[in-house]
């Protein structure tokens, strides 16, 4: 029997040659498009992000920083990547049909071990012939593990990780789980039944194959369970997201590889996993929504350009609709969402009865951006100049609207009703502003009282005139001074808010300039009080909204 052991072990390891590259998936070419399309989708998430005429922020301060320094949402990041969703992928499978079962010891080679395996078990050597087996196919697994890049880490060496690093694993991971449960546990499975199936009455095959892989596949299945329990953050969504529907993709599979009864454990395992991933991708949703409504920072952007939460907020949104099936199938629950009569000032007060009809999903995203606007209304309280408060949520809003438009997945979700309510949200912040700044101004535009009349005449008070004069230059410089430094990102909102600032302004100071000039001219110092033109006034709207000092526009465009 010793004799026979030690042949049997000769025999397995030189047959135990690694498995060929090649052979360690099931698809290297679709292996090598997800690899590539993985990266790139990451950097157009990224670019897209980052980058933009309608994204980009203030060129003015340093107030930024402060900012995300004060917030707790990482907003100084880039908004978490996504891009290996298995969900998405071309390549994935959801039958047994993908499993690829591979000759791992010549066919003359398995003739021999069998009939040595035989005659050990007949002679009562089974637990020694199982463990030689054992010992020696394990080196082999453990040495496709080392080629697929799996690690032998613990649940807390894991759990220690930082975000990147962990992020760049878990993309990984879903590679080689594949290639682990659909080619490596199969391809060892069968040598198992080539070797042992029907000797004795025993499930000798089984057994083996489960003392050889059981450890193996705990260590794999360890590490998407560290990611489950894991400490929950918003960037960590749509990794878990790509982790649920790879076992998702994969339970068939597992199902049919650890089929034995010795082997429940491996299954359950699997199982508890895909549980605990679902449930925290729904915590994390639940706590994003708190962490957007809580958002403490307390320094006003400059300029009134876009928050970076409402940036951070609708890419994570605009993400979250790529989900759209996996999170359809996880949340059934509606969001806790308020009511107009809450009376809670730290809440909104919003009634969603006329969103009873649309599922839980798309209300829960609803919501979201609900609380944004929330945290923004009180935001732009911190601005002292209550126009600039107004454009800063014209800002916000629009950049929402045009968040939304721009993903069909997630218009079809909020729905053109819900979608109008916001595009007349920064169309009345539009409004809004143009009142705040520009009656005041218009008002210096008046004919009531520059009239005077007597018993004997009438016509208009100089003196009232001048000062009239001297009043709306003195008003539209400073308006023109401050609000050249403001910023609109998106050019044809600027385009448009700057025409309808010409629409009012220039046709009433036309009018009363045709009016009233000659008393002017026909005075001392006429310059002193007519100091602009109406094309100056024109050329002086163009200054508006561009972030920058009017100094440095005026040089442009005399450039």
């Amino acid at each position: 029997m010793a004799r026979l052991e030690d042949e049997f072990r000769n025999i397995l390891l030189s047959h135990t040659a690694p498995i060929e590259e090649d052979a360690l998936t099931d698809n290297p070419a679709a292996a090598a498009a997800e690899s590539s399309s993985s990266t790139s989708a990451a950097e157009s998430s990224t670019a897209a992000a980052e980058s933009g005429e309608e994204d980009r922020l203030s060129s003015s301060g340093g107030s930024g920083s402060q900012v995300l320094e004060e917030t707790n949402l990482n907003l100084s990041d880039p908004i978490p990547r996504t891009g290996s969703s298995v969900s998405n992928s071309s390549g994935s499978y959801r039958s047994t049909s993908s499993i690829k079962e591979l000759d791992l010891i010549p066919e003359l080679a398995v003739y021999d071990l069998r009939s040595i395996a035989e005659r050990m078990i007949s002679a009562g050597y089974l637990r020694e012939c199982i463990q030689v087996y054992g010992s020696v196919r394990k080196s082999a697994v453990d040495s496709s593990f080392r080629r697929l890049g799996i690690e032998k880490l613990s649940i807390g060496d894991i759990q220690r990780l930082e975000w990147d690093a962990l992020e760049s694993k878990i993309r990984r991971w879903i590679r080689a789980a594949k290639v682990c449960v659909r080619i490596l546990f199969a391809s060892e499975k069968k040598l198992c039944e080539q070797i042992f199936d029907g000797i004795e009455t025993a499930a000798v095959d089984e057994a083996c194959f489960v003392e050889t892989v059981k450890g193996p596949a705990v260590q794999l299945f360890n590490f998407a369970e560290a990611v489950s329990i894991s400490r929950r953050s918003p960037e960590k969504m749509f990794k878990i997201l790509d982790l649920h529907d790879a076992l998702v993709d994969l339970m068939p599979d597992i199902e049919s590889v650890f089929d034995a009864k010795s082997a429940d454990s491996i299954r359950v395992q699997a199982a508890e996993i895909l549980s605990r991933l679902a449930e925290a991708a729904r915590g994390i949703l639940s706590e994003f929504e708190n962490a957007v409504l809580r958002e403490p920072s307390k320094i006003p952007v400059p300029g009134g350009t876009i928050h970076p939460l409402t940036r951070y907020v609708m890419n994570y949104i605009s993400l979250i609709s790529d989900y759209k099936q996996t999170l359809i199938e996880l949340i059934m629950s509606k969001p806790s969402t308020g009511s107009r009569y809450s009376g809670d000032p730290t809440t909104p007060d919003m009634e969603f009865a006329e969103l009873e009809s649309k599922p839980p999903l798309a209300l829960h995203l609803i919501w979201i951006i609900v609380i944004l606007q929330f945290n923004l209304d009180g935001k732009s309280k911190l601005y002292k100049d209550v126009s600039l408060a107004h454009l800063f949520m014209m800002n916000n809003v629009h950049y929402i609207v045009q968040k939304v438009k721009g993903s069909t997945e997630l218009r079809e979700m909020i729905g053109d009703d819900y979608l109008r309510k916001l595009t007349g949200k920064f169309r009345q912040s539009a409004t809004n502003y143009q009142r705040a700044t520009w009656v005041g101004v218009l008002y210096c535009l008046r004919d009531e009282g520059l009239h005077v009349s007597g018993s004997f005449s009438s016509g208009v008070s100089k003196s009232a005139l001048r000062e009239r004069f001297k009043s709306f230059n003195g008003m539209f410089e400073e308006v023109h001074r401050t609000q050249a430094t403001w910023l609109i990102p998106d050019t044809q909102l600027r385009e448009e808010l700057r025409i309808s600032i010409s629409e009012h302004l220039i046709p009433a100071y036309r009018s009363f300039l045709g009016r009233f000039r000659s008393h002017i001219e026909s005075g001392r110092h006429p310059e002193n009080y007519i100091k602009y033109s109406v094309e100056d006034l024109e050329s002086a709207v163009l200054d508006f909204f561009e972030g920058c000092p009017v100094s440095q526009h005026s040089r442009k465009r005399s450039q």
